[in-house]
C-alpha cells in the first residue's frame, strides 16, 4: 500500500473518466473519482445521448407525413414538446444511475462535489477535506463558448435546450458546426422557424465540401434560413419575452429562443493546474504526451479537456489506454489517424478519412467516386431530397482513403465503412464486393 489515499484520483465523471476508473479499479487500484455535477459527464446528460433522442422524435415529422404513400391513415399530426422532454430527462436519469453502478461496482470511491489540484499528488475538496493520490487524472471535459456581446446572458446553450418549458416559435441558432447544425434540424422538425447565423460563408468546417454544400441546400429547401458572414452586435430581451438581435452583416432578427453554438473550450478554469506546474494551451487545454502525461509527471489529462478530437468515443479509448498504461501493465496508445464522425444534421452526415482536398494536398493525385442518387423511401413518398455518396482513392496505390456521406441512416452505415478505411481495403476490394440489395448502403460498392 502507498502513502496515498488513492493510487489514483479523477477529477471528471464523464465518459473518459469513468472509463479510466473502471479498467483501473478492476486492476486492482484504488480509484477516486470527485464530479460536482452529474455522473455522466456532457455526453450522457447534456449532449449526444439525449440530443439523439431529440434527433430520433424529429424524425417522425417527416416520417408521419411519407406514411401515406404507404398506405397508413394519420388522421392528425401533433407534437408535444413536454412529452419528449421529459421522457428524454428520464432515460437521461437512468443511464446516469447505471453509470454510478458501474462506478460502483469497481469499487471506486465516488465524490459528489468539486475537486481542485492544490499539488503534484493532492487535491482538495469542496467540503474542505484534502485528498492524495499517487496519479491524479484531469477528465473534466469541455463547457460551451459564448461571446462577450450586451444581452449574451439572454441566449443558452445546448445544455439549457433539453429542458425549455415551451417549444420556441423562432430559434436563432449561431454557429456552423455540427452542434448548431444538429439543433437547427431538430427545432425545425419540431415546427419551429429556424436561423442559422454563421460569421463566415463555410459551415462544418473539416467535412467534405461536396458533402457539406448538399446539406446547405437542403436545408435551405426544407425551409431554414441561413444567414452567412454575421454576427451578433447584442441580445435585447423586450418586455413579452422575446428577444431583439442586434446584427452586423444582415438584418436584425427578432426570436423567441437563441442558441450559441460556436465551440467548446476545455473547462480547465480555477482548477489550479496551471498553480501546480500544469502547462495549458492558449485556448486552456492541458498539454499532454502521446500517454496523457501534462508537464507535472504525475497529473494526466483525457478527453475534450485536452481538445485532441472532441469526440466521446476518442474519451473512452484514452481512458482506457491511460488505465491499461499505467496499471495494467499493458502500454497501448490511441491511433487518432482513421476516427470516424457524424452530424445527426436532418439529412445526416458521416464521415472518415481524408477529404478530397485533404487527400490531393497529401497524396497528390486521387481518384474520387460519387453516387447521387434518391433513396427508394424517397421516390415511393413523393419526396424529392437525394443522397451524395463519396469515396476517395490513392491513385498510387488504389487505397480508399476517405469515405463521405450524407442521407438516411448514414451514420449507421460508415461504421462499417470506417472498418475498410481503417482496414486500408483498396478500391478493388470494394469492387469485388457483393451488393446486399435493395438497399442505400449497396452504392458504396457500386461507384465506378
Amino acid at each position: 500500500m502507498s502513502d496515498y489515499d488513492f493510487d489514483l484520483f479523477i477529477v471528471g465523471a464523464g465518459s473518459g473518466g469513468v472509463r479510466a476508473a473502471r479498467i483501473a479499479g478492476g486492476y486492482g487500484a484504488r480509484v477516486a473519482v470527485a464530479e460536482e455535477h452529474r455522473v455522466g459527464g456532457t455526453c450522457v446528460i447534456r449532449g449526444c445521448v439525449p440530443k439523439k433522442l431529440l434527433v430520433y422524435g424529429a424524425h417522425f415529422a417527416e416520417d408521419l407525413d411519407d406514411a401515406a404513400m404507404f398506405g397508413w391513415d394519420v388522421p392528425e399530426k401533433r407534437f408535444d414538446w413536454t412529452v419528449l422532454r421529459d421522457n428524454v430527462m428520464a432515460e437521461v436519469s437512468r443511464l446516469e444511475g447505471l453509470y454510478g453502478e458501474t462506478l460502483g461496482n469497481h469499487d471506486v470511491t465516488v465524490f459528489k462535489e468539486r475537486a481542485v489540484v492544490t499539488g503534484p499528488n493532492q487535491l482538495r475538496l469542496a467540503s474542505g477535506r484534502t485528498v492524495t493520490a499517487g496519479k491524479i487524472l484531469i477528465a473534466v471535459g469541455a463547457r460551451a463558448a459564448l461571446p462577450e456581446i450586451p444581452g449574451i446572458e439572454h441566449a443558452i446553450t445546448s445544455n439549457e435546450v433539453f429542458h425549455l418549458e415551451r417549444m420556441p416559435r423562432r430559434v436563432v441558432i449561431a454557429g456552423g458546426g455540427y452542434i448548431a447544425n444538429e439543433f437547427a434540424g431538430i427545432f425545425h422538425q419540431f415546427g419551429a422557424h429556424v436561423t442559422l447565423v454563421n460569421r463566415s460563408d463555410t459551415i462544418l468546417r473539416g467535412y467534405d465540401e461536396q458533402i457539406v454544400d448538399r446539406l446547405v441546400k437542403i436545408s435551405v429547401a426544407k425551409g431554414i434560413d441561413m444567414r452567412f458572414n454575421s454576427g451578433f452586435s447584442a441580445l435585447e430581451e423586450r418586455d413579452d419575452g422575446t428577444i431583439l438581435c442586434r446584427m452586423k452583416g444582415c438584418d436584425d432578427i427578432e426570436a423567441d429562443v437563441v442558441l450559441f453554438a460556436i465551440g467548446r473550450l476545455p473547462n480547465t478554469d480555477e482548477l489550479g493546474l496551471e498553480n501546480v506546474g500544469v502547462e495549458l494551451t492558449e485556448r486552456g487545454a492541458i498539454k499532454v504526451d502521446a500517454d496523457y502525461r501534462s508537464t507535472v509527471p504525475s497529473i494526466f489529462a483525457v478527453g475534450d479537456v485536452t481538445d485532441r478530437i472532441q469526440l466521446t468515443p476518442v474519451a473512452i479509448r484514452e481512458g482506457q489506454a491511460f488505465a491499461d498504461t499505467q496499471f495494467g501493465g499493458k502500454p497501448a496508445r490511441v491511433d487518432y489517424g482513421c476516427v470516424p464522425s457524424s452530424v445527426f444534421s436532418h439529412p445526416p452526415i458521416a464521415a472518415v478519412g481524408l477529404t478530397e482536398g485533404q487527400a490531393k494536398n497529401k497524396l497528390g493525385v486521387v481518384r474520387t467516386y460519387t453516387s447521387d442518387f434518391r433513396p427508394m423511401k424517397n421516390v415511393l413518398a413523393g419526396r424529392n431530397e437525394r443522397s451524395l455518396y463519396k469515396l476517395v482513392v490513392d491513385d498510387g496505390s488504389d487505397e480508399v482513403v476517405g469515405v463521405h456521406l450524407i442521407g438516411p441512416d448514414a451514420p449507421e452505415i460508415m461504421q462499417a465503412a470506417a472498418v475498410a478505411v481503417k482496414a486500408r481495403l483498396k478500391k478493388s476490394d470494394f469492387d469485388a464486393t457483393v451488393a446486399l440489395h435493395p438497399t442505400m448502403a449497396e452504392e458504396l460498392v457500386l461507384m465506378r
